[in-house]
C-alpha cells in the first residue's frame, strides 16, 4: 500500500517512515504542501497522512484542494492540535481520521490498516480484484490469469474512470509492443466481459459506467 506522508518534522518523519516500511508500506515522504500536491499530480496513493500545521499551505485546506479536484483519497491528520474547531474542520473538507500527537506508533498502524482494508477490493461489474492478495473473481469463480494479463488488471482497476497512459501499461505488464498490448487487452475483454476503451493518442480507461 502506498502512503503520502507530509510532516515538516523530520525526525517524526523519518520514525514513522521507518515504523511504516517495516510494515510493508511503501511511503513517500514531503515537508511542505506545494511538494505534497505536486506529488499526488504525478503518483496515485492508497492514502494521505498529512500534518496540519504547515510552512506553506495549511494541510486542511491541501485536502479541501484535493478533494474539490475529485481526488478521493483517503486522509488521514496527524496534528498536535487538539481544539475542537480543528478537528472539525478536518473531518469537514473529507478527513477519514485525526490522530492527535503524541501517539503510539501501533495507534496509527491500526487506524491505517482500518482505513486501507475498505479500499482492499475493488469491484468493477462481476469482477472482483482483491488487491490485498492478488486474488481475481469472477462472481463467485476465481480468475486465473498470466503475469502480464494480472498486472494489466492491476492497474487498471486501480485507475477505474481514469485514464492510464500506454507506455505505463505497456511498462507495468512487461508487454513488449502496442500489437502485443492490444491483443491481450482484446483477450481479456472477452474472458472477463469487460469494456477497456482505447483513448486514441493517450491510452487506456476503464469506465465505471
Amino acid at each position: 500500500m502506498k502512503v503520502l506522508l507530509l510532516e515538516d518534522d523530520k525526525v517524526l518523519s523519518q520514525t514513522l517512515y521507518e515504523i511504516l516500511i517495516q510494515h510493508g508500506f511503501k511511503v513517500t515522504t514531503v515537508d511542505n504542501g506545494e511538494e505534497a500536491m505536486n506529488m499526488t499530480f504525478s503518483n496515485n496513493y492508497d492514502i494521505y497522512l498529512f500534518d496540519i500545521n504547515l510552512p506553506d499551505i495549511n494541510g486542511i485546506d491541501l485536502l479541501k484542494s484535493l478533494k474539490e479536484a475529485d481526488d478521493q483519497t483517503p486522509a488521514i491528520f496527524i496534528s498536535a492540535n487538539q481544539d475542537i474547531e480543528t478537528i472539525t474542520k478536518g473531518f469537514e473538507v473529507g478527513a477519514e481520521d485525526y490522530i492527535k500527537k503524541p501517539f503510539m506508533p501501533e495507534e496509527l498502524l491500526v487506524r491505517l490498516n482500518a482505513k486501507l482494508s475498505k479500499k482492499m477490493v475493488i469491484c468493477y461489474k462481476n469482477i472482483c480484484y482483491n488487491t490485498l492478495s492478488g486474488d481475481i473473481y469472477n462472481g463467485e469463480k476465481k480468475v486465473y490469469l498470466s503475469y502480464p494479463k494480472f498486472k494489466l488488471i492491476d492497474i487498471l482497476f486501480k485507475n477505474i474512470d481514469k485514464v492510464v497512459a500506454k507506455d505505463d501499461i505497456l511498462e507495468a505488464t512487461e508487454y513488449h509492443s502496442d500489437n502485443a498490448l492490444r491483443v491481450a487487452i482484446t483477450k481479456l475483454k472477452t474472458q472477463l466481459n469487460i469494456d477497456i476503451k482505447n483513448i486514441r493518442g493517450v491510452g487506456y480507461t476503464l469506465e465505471s459506467s
